[in-house]
């Protein structure tokens, strides 16, 4: 009995997904529940488990390729008859570009990433044209908050809220914008390609095709980029000497549009602290062992920063915020993003609520969360919803960092590393345990007073801990 084995729906809001790397090949056996294939969405990565046990007959769509949901992408002998007959895979197609964001710019790929997007297959959405150039705002129109329109107008377009809001902050109209989605919808990539089809996509591509003779071409097959990824000089400049070109993953491209899309949008300032975490971290020391012992999870210095930041943002609700053009959108929970590092790429999965749990609590949940999203085991609803972002440059040495915001935050706060330094306490010079903290904020938002006290509100917290952590 054939089993068809299709492209899942991550989430709501997902409607499309590229498989980035298959875990077996036509002709092996597969258990229900095993790990099957890995896909990536604009929400989160994942492995999609075998429907049924058997053998895999069948694969349907290459990695690489983009395909809407529900799109059957494999076949599976239920009977495992199939294993003789199994159908051999296809050749890989071109290297493609331009994809959906992800949170902030991260690590390296991995060894086994980069193999498995060395070549990838060129994206192909069933029943959908490609993408035509759309127009854009006049230039200095005035953004508005949401922009009238009729009713049947609004039901005609398909797009998913971030799209919406993108659009409204351009004030770009989506009946405008040709949609390559599933059924003509309007994705993520059209609504940035239609921003940047103007001037500056025009520049881009007369830079292409200018240059002195006996440049280097570009590589056999190679395809532009979306909007937001736009070379930013000719091509001629970039290909010279001795190079390899390794293209970029599906996470690496929706990281690289997402940082694109954050600095047009808001107009980043910093603030920086200077924070005397002695005593944080004299107490974690003297408690680490009991700690994992009673708990069963591990004591970093993430929850103490988290709790920091929490009080902060009770006392500065500012800070925990969005802005919606016009409006500024007041959250009344806090739910803070964690980046986390991955060897391919990095992810913001989210701790909901973190105002009402415990330390213990958060403890638990920044440790469950860093793991599953390294196993690839989040859902799309782990990594959404942010209110307030933290980024951990430290971790890795870093003395301190200037993030990138990550939106629809107006905010994230970067955490440098711990050392031990000589400064002045009470007119004497003490060795103590330093860290610099910096807030990337978005200034149509926040101004500098309510940045500066509320990074005295978490100065204030840690310097002067208090909660008891077990």
């Amino acid at each position: 009995m054939a089993v068809d084995v299709i492209m899942p729906q991550m989430g709501e809001s997902i409607f499309e997904g590229t498989i980035t790397k298959w875990l077996k090949k036509p002709g092996d056996k597969v258990e229900r529940d095993e790990p099957l294939f890995e896909i990536s969405t604009d929400k989160v990565d994942a492995e999609i488990p075998s429907p049924s046990a058997g053998v895999l007959k069948e694969i349907k769509v290459n990695e690489g390729q983009t395909v809407p949901i529900q799109t059957i992408v494999a076949v599976i002998d239920a009977d495992g008859a199939g294993a003789a007959a199994a159908a051999p895979l296809p050749a890989k197609a071109e290297p493609a570009r331009g994809t959906g964001p992800a949170a902030q710019a991260g690590p390296e790929v991995s060894k086994s990433s980069a193999a498995a997007a060395a070549a990838p297959a060129a994206r192909q959405t069933p029943k959908a044209p490609s993408p035509a150039p759309a127009p854009v705002p006049t230039a200095g129109a005035p953004s508005v908050p949401e922009r009238p329109r009729a009713p049947t107008e609004r039901e005609t377009v398909r797009s998913s809220p971030l799209v919406r809001r993108i659009a409204r902050e351009n004030d770009i109209d989506l009946t405008q914008v040709p949609g390559t989605g599933a059924g003509g919808r309007v994705s993520k990539r059209d609504v940035l390609a239609a921003l940047e089809s103007g001037e500056t996509r025009a520049a881009s591509v007369s830079a292409g095709h200018e240059g002195a003779a006996g440049a280097p071409a570009p590589p056999a097959g190679g395809t532009r980029a979306s909007g937001a990824l736009e070379t930013a000089v000719p091509r001629e400049k970039l290909y010279f000497g001795q190079y390899e070109v390794q293209p970029m993953s599906v996470m690496r491209q929706r990281i690289a549009e997402h940082m694109v899309v954050s600095k047009r949008v808001s107009p980043h300032v910093y603030s920086i602290e200077e924070v005397d975490v002695s005593s944080v971290v004299a107490l974690r020391a003297k408690t680490k062992d009991k700690f994992e012992q009673t708990s069963g999870t591990k004591l970093s210095f993430m929850p103490f920063f988290i709790r920091a930041a929490v009080e902060g943002l009770r006392a500065f609700p500012t800070v925990n915020s969005s802005v919606d053009g016009t409006n500024i959108v007041l959250h009344k929970e806090c739910n803070i993003g964690i980046a986390v590092a991955l060897d391919w790429g990095l992810i913001v999965p989210v701790i909901k609520n973190s105002e009402e749990k415990n330390f213990l609590g958060l403890a638990r949940s920044v440790n469950d969360l860093a793991e599953r999203a390294r196993a690839k085991k989040l859902k799309p609803e782990e990594v959404a919803e942010s209110t307030f972002s933290i980024t951990n440059p430290g971790v890795f040495g870093g003395l301190f960092g200037l993030p990138v915001i990550n939106q629809p935050n107006v905010a994230i706060l970067g955490l440098g590393a711990i050392e031990k330094r000589p400064v002045v306490v009470d007119d004497a010079i003490a060795i103590r345990s330093m860290v610099y903290l910096t807030l990337s904020y978005d200034h149509r938002a926040v101004d500098g007073a309510i940045a500066h006290q509320f990074m005295s509100k978490v100065k204030h917290t840690l310097e002067n801990w208090t909660e008891s952590i077990l």
